[in-house]
């Protein structure tokens, strides 16, 4: 209703001139007559929304300035290594695993086929398995090293430090200068390490990240956001901040790192749930510089299930925070330029958007009811460029993506946005619950993402250990959507259609995230109920 007035009386303006000191009168007026009819309480509910939204905008503009500096500085990704090597070094390949029986083989398939020099070569196998993972792996490995590749098999009994401690412990025996580490999920290319190395013939460079792709990309919608969301992340962040020389982070897999440069930094540390993160700053702050490598991709798979795909985000979300409260105090006190400071900031803190969405989501419908007594005219002072910096920069930051790596067919993008917001909003409630753990320094253990070498078609029936329980989690999230829908209803009978789109977007991410773990969940269990039937005629 706010809007279709205002924009009646914009087209008002333009074919009366001589109405428009009236009509502007007439919306200050009215405006400004429903500001003063406000009650303290209120004002109690617009001051912290609207603050919230203040502060969600800033990341919002923060999006935009991230588009603005890759395109400043994205020619300073494209080259190569600027100098070789006259004799290659060693190198170590680190195979972090824990219950990883579906994609271990394929791992192992592609790591023995790397380009490189046998002698100059180990492959580190870190199982921390407690399920049929380890024995199947050792054999493996066995055959492997009988058939004279150089690999060497590590099972740990505990998982003191879950991935952080597999790898510190790896360390102990490793003989590469430089270390490779890919998590189970990945492929590497068969010329991943010739193409890699050389970078490190420049003693300042301790790290080399390379881009993620796909495996599964196109297996679901979920699948498609996904890809979407980290090639926001590895198009747009890592290239604006790799090229105009910030700090950015190593991802944990499809990488290279310099040996010198983890015992320099303090080695792997395992406070945080994001370890890469956590050395990548410690490194950074010592004076070492990371590159990021666009062109070099690595294959990988994506989580297929929504509460999978939950489960990552919210171990990310809790140890980017952890991360925060950890290093932040440090980067913002050591001698770094400004911009370096401020860039790790937003780098860092962005998580702590969940908890304040959630406190929005519960004060919309309340300050609703408040505003439909306000004029017309804070429309344009206050929501429009609220929405043009928090949701309109969310379209803007992935659609750019999608045109740097596909500029003939990125436009078919489009149509996945809402489904895309919709997974933001899917995401709310167990990233919050996440963010609230770290800064409450609650730890918990390393949630795995379960994969299944699961391609584009075909799914593997999986046993009640590769099914993680989603508890109260989609209840909640159902109870939300529920709330949402009568927010909708109310905006209805309130003529306040305008909102309506922008609620539906949370009625869909709410209910997306509670129905399809259930249904996902029942699933599993009826397929794997079946199979044990089948293998007990």
């Amino acid at each position: 209703m706010m809007v279709s007035l205002f924009v009646q009386s914009i087209l008002l303006l333009a074919a009366e001139p001589t109405l428009s000191s009236r009509v502007l009168d007439g919306l200050f007026d009215d405006t400004f007559a429903g500001i003063y009819r406000l009650s303290p309480f209120d004002w109690a509910l617009l001051i912290p929304y609207f603050s919230i939204l203040a502060i969600l905008s800033v990341y919002g503009v923060h999006r935009y300035e991230t588009i603005r500096r890759y395109r400043k500085y994205r020619k300073n990704l494209l080259h190569a290594a600027p100098q070789r090597f006259r004799q290659l070094p060693p190198v170590t390949v680190q195979l972090p695993l824990y219950n990883e029986r579906y994609v271990v083989e394929r791992l192992l398939e592609e790591v023995v086929k790397l380009d490189y020099p046998r002698e100059l070569l180990q492959i580190q196998v870190l199982d921390d398995s407690t399920d049929e993972t380890h024995a199947f792996t050792q054999r493996l490995c066995n055959e492997y090293a009988a058939a004279g590749f150089p690999i060497e098999y590590r099972h740990r009994t505990n998982r003191h430090g879950f991935k952080a401690g597999a790898l510190q412990e790896g360390l102990e025996t490793a003989t590469g200068e430089l270390l490779a580490i890919f998590d189970a999920d990945f492929i590497p290319p068969r010329d991943f390490l010739r193409r890699t190395v050389d970078y490190f013939a420049d003693p300042e460079v301790g790290v080399v990240q390379t881009r993620w792709t796909y495996l599964n990309k196109e297996f679901n919608i979920l699948t498609e956001v996904e890809a979407m969301l980290l090639d926001g992340h590895f198009v747009l962040e890592h290239g604006a901040r790799c090229g105009s020389g910030l700090f950015f982070n190593f991802n944990g897999t499809a990488g290279i790192l310099r040996r010198k440069m983890i015992d320099d930094a303090g080695g792997w540390q395992h406070e945080t749930l994001t370890e890469d993160s956590d050395l990548s700053y410690r490194a950074q702050l010592n004076g070492w510089r990371f590159v990021y490598v666009p062109d070099i991709e690595c294959p990988s798979e994506l989580p297929i299930e929504t509460y999978g795909f939950q489960v990552q985000q919210a171990r990310w979300a809790k140890g980017l925070t952890q991360v925060a409260l950890k290093l932040l105090p440090r980067v913002l006190k050591a001698k770094l330029p400004l911009r370096v400071k401020a860039e790790a900031f937003m780098h860092l803190t962005p998580n702590i958007s969940y908890p304040l969405m959630l406190i929005v989501s519960m004060l919309m419908l309340p300050v609703m009811i408040v505003r439909f007594y306000m004029g017309v005219f804070q429309m344009v002072l206050i929501d429009f460029p609220l929405i043009v910096a928090s949701f309109w920069s969310i379209s803007a930051f992935y659609l750019y993506a999608q045109k740097v790596l596909f500029p003939k067919t990125w436009w078919k993008s489009i149509a996945f946005l809402p489904m895309l917001m919709a997974a933001g909003v899917a995401l709310t409630v167990s990233n919050a619950k996440g963010v609230i753990e770290a800064l409450l320094g609650i730890q918990t253990s390393f949630a795995r993402t379960a994969k299944y070498a699961i391609g584009v078609q075909g799914r593997k029936v999986k046993p009640p250990a590769y099914r993680r329980k989603s508890g109260i989690l989609p209840y909640i999230e159902l109870a939300i959507g529920s709330y949402f829908i009568y927010m909708v209803w109310f905006a209805i009978e309130t003529l306040n259609y305008l909102a309506v789109p922008f609620l539906m977007l949370f009625v869909c991410g709410y209910c997306w995230a509670g129905i399809s773990t259930l249904y996902e969940e029942y699933r599993d269990k009826l397929q794997w109920q079946r199979a044990r039937k089948l293998a007990e005629v």
